[in-house]
């Protein structure tokens, strides 16, 4: 029974001495992942310009839709303006 635990412990022992040391592979594995900078910065710049692009046609529909708006009536006059006391 001793020599199966003996045997068991040194397995189990020589199978972590496999795992340890240093994880230099994923350290270069993980880098290699990585987008260089310019691409971060491109791919920045391009969802800014969408971003812009998208609202300024917002903004043309809102101004083609308010331009196709009846009028309201005549702007009043200055007088008229400062004379909101009452309300």
């Amino acid at each position: 029974m001793k020599k199966l635990a003996f045997a068991i412990g040194g397995g189990a022992l020589l199978a972590l001495a496999g795992c340890s040391g240093n994880n230099q592979d994923a350290v270069s594995n993980a880098e290699l992942n990585q987008p260089a900078a310019e691409d971060l910065n491109s791919l920045a710049n391009d969802a800014a310009t969408n971003a812009e692009d998208q609202a300024l046609g917002n903004q043309q529909q809102l101004n083609e839709g308010n331009a196709a708006a009846p009028d309201n009536g005549p702007n009043p006059s200055e007088d008229q303006e400062k004379n909101v006391d009452a309300m």
